[in-house]
């Protein structure tokens, strides 16, 4: 990823999963074109809520927990935080086995996608990345988790 060390913090995959997540979560292009479209090599909404969740517990408990190791500061697991309610209460709503579109025609998606993206750009931005670039593919991420 971009500019700045990959591992430069300690728990920098998870960080990379989170990022990930969040990326495919606040891309509302990205989800019509790729996602509602059923491109292959980027998982869908369930596999990206389970990329912000399995390792972290962020369904459990408060990305403030992590500052330090996964979130650089407050600010960043504040956001994070926002994001993660915002769509887990909409999977929670639809059910993680319903189709991408039950999510995007959801009353809260855009609410959720706009906490998804504030948490990505700040993210993105702290680790010297350009926000607005499209999301990597699965294998990308696979790749870049595994090296460095």
């Amino acid at each position: 990823m971009g500019g700045m060390p990959l591992n430069d913090m300690p728990w920098w995959r998870w960080r990379s999963n989170v990022r990930s997540a969040l990326h495919m979560l606040s891309d509302q292009t990205f989800q019509r074109d790729v996602w509602l479209a059923g491109v292959d090599g980027y998982g869908d909404v369930t596999d990206a809520v389970y990329r912000l969740v399995e390792d972290t517990w962020l369904d459990n408990w408060s990305a403030e927990k992590y500052v330090g190791t996964i979130f650089r500061d407050s600010q960043e697991a504040a956001l994070v935080d926002t994001a993660v309610l915002r769509v887990l209460r909409i999977m929670h709503q639809v059910g993680p086995d319903a189709p991408v579109s039950a999510y995007m025609e959801h009353q809260g998606w855009p609410e959720a996608v706009r906490a998804a993206r504030d948490a990505h750009v700040r993210m993105a931005m702290a680790d010297g990345e350009d926000p607005d670039a499209p999301p990597r593919t699965l294998e990308v991420l696979r790749i870049m988790t595994r090296s460095a």
